[in-house]
């Protein structure tokens, strides 16, 4: 049986929650691989709407266990609060794993965070303000706090204290703010020892095993391919990897268990926070895009930047993640306009670009070249097959298709969990 990425083919805010919740119920472990709470994902079942800020999609399919991989950086109140709300709606979060190898939000990591932002001023990067980059930074520096430190009060008061010892020199000397008590931020992380001690596992172990028993396990990465810390657009970027190669690294599976790297594509694009955005839209349609389409980040609360779709980046979101399929969201939202522009190539100094160019600079200056497909008007969101669709949905379908490099395997006609298209199965 197969082991599956689902990633985002742009900025993030593609619609992984609708699609990971569409196969949690053919799968049987869901695994968050890399972020943290700077991720959201928006999940309607029935009439009930549940946002999913560092909890795996599948923790709403019954059959299913989510895990939480050693990939991902836990702030441990948000977790624990994100399980009570569930809890008190019905859902069963006993299954939930998380990685002994995680690593742990602190208090002084947020703290950093947002005082750094602020210092930065126009110069900001636009972070959630959430502690997650200053983790990432803690653990490549080799000073981060795990999980698994939890359970050992000795070793978890060394690793505050040494942590504090350069980070409280920043916050005194560079940003005139008060020094961190190392016992104030000890104290706080043993209370939640106890309360994560029964989700706490071996989870590479675990992983492993249930693929060696033919189990499906699904990778879910949070943010989009555009906001890798490596092939994303830098630096206005996440601080992890959610393409491809990010969920083997993030989960402790190799490359040669994945059979399937699943891309999820908004059939128009979208961003939150700072950087460059070459189809952004500052009109009435962007305006039209960002309220039908309710583009409000799910964690961030912030108004989403809006523009057309950008094969550009399709392609290379295939290229880098090595996709085999497309999930296409939100073709709903597209209904009405007479005629809706793709941009198929940059234009650069006067040159036509038709890949992402590695340059910070030629990107920040790219000027879509758009080539303009009739659209529809009737609603889509009753369709249950692809011959379901008008004719002129049917062919931006198929066009945006032809310019990813990628089959569209599955196409969202509204946000429900029922208003899908399959075209071809995943599994």
């Amino acid at each position: 049986m197969p082991a599956l990425v689902l990633l985002g083919a742009q900025w993030g805010d593609e619609g992984k929650g609708k699609a990971t919740d569409l196969l949690g119920g053919s799968v049987d472990y869901v695994v968050r691989y890399q972020g943290g709470n700077n991720a959201g994902h928006t999940v309607v079942v029935g009439d009930q709407k549940y946002a999913l800020h560092l909890l795996p999609s599948g923790i709403l399919s019954p059959g299913c266990i989510p895990v939480i991989g050693n990939g991902v950086v836990v702030d441990p109140s948000v977790l624990l609060s994100e399980l009570s709300g569930l809890n008190e709606r019905g859902v069963d979060t006993s299954k939930l794993l998380i990685s002994g190898n995680a690593h742990i939000i602190t208090p002084y990591n947020v703290t950093i965070d947002k005082v750094t932002e602020r210092f930065l001023g126009k110069r900001r990067i636009g972070t959630t303000g959430r502690g997650i980059g200053p983790t990432y930074a803690d653990k490549i520096n080799r000073v981060g706090i795990r999980v698994q430190d939890l359970y050992d009060e000795s070793i978890l008061t060394q690793k505050v204290e040494a942590a504090l010892d350069v980070k409280n020199q920043i916050l005194t000397k560079l940003y005139n703010r008060r020094a961190i008590a190392a016992n104030q931020v000890v104290e706080e992380l043993l209370g939640y020892a106890e309360q994560l001690k029964p989700y706490v596992a071996d989870t590479v172990l675990i992983l492993n095993k249930a693929l060696d028993e033919d189990k499906v396990v699904l990778f879910e990465g949070g943010q989009g391919t555009l906001l890798d810390i490596d092939h994303g657009t830098y630096p206005f970027v996440t601080s992890s990897n959610p393409t491809a190669g990010g969920a083997c690294t993030g989960s402790g599976v190799g490359p040669t268990r994945i059979s399937r790297v699943i891309g999820i594509l908004k059939a128009y694009t979208t961003r939150v926070g700072a950087g460059p955005f070459p189809t952004e839209l500052f009109d009435e349609d962007g305006e039209a895009l960002r309220r039908i389409g309710g583009e409000r980040g799910v964690t961030t609360g912030r108004d989403r930047r809006c523009g057309w779709f950008d094969a550009v980046i399709a392609r290379y979101a295939t290229r880098v993640n090595g996709l085999t399929d497309f999930f296409l969201t939100k073709l709903d939202v597209l209904t009405g306009w007479e005629q809706i522009p793709v941009c198929v190539a940059y234009e650069i100094d006067g040159q036509r670009v038709e890949e992402l160019p590695y340059s910070q600079t030629d990107f920040h200056h790219a000027k879509p070249i758009y080539e303009y497909l009739p659209g529809w008007q009737e609603d889509i969101t009753k369709a249950k097959t692809f011959s379901d669709l008008p004719k002129n949905a049917q062919n931006y379908v198929k066009a945006l298709e032809e310019m990813s490099g990628a089959p569209i395997s599955a196409i969202g006609v509204g946000p429900g969990r029922d208003e899908t298209i399959q075209i071809n199965s995943f599994l």
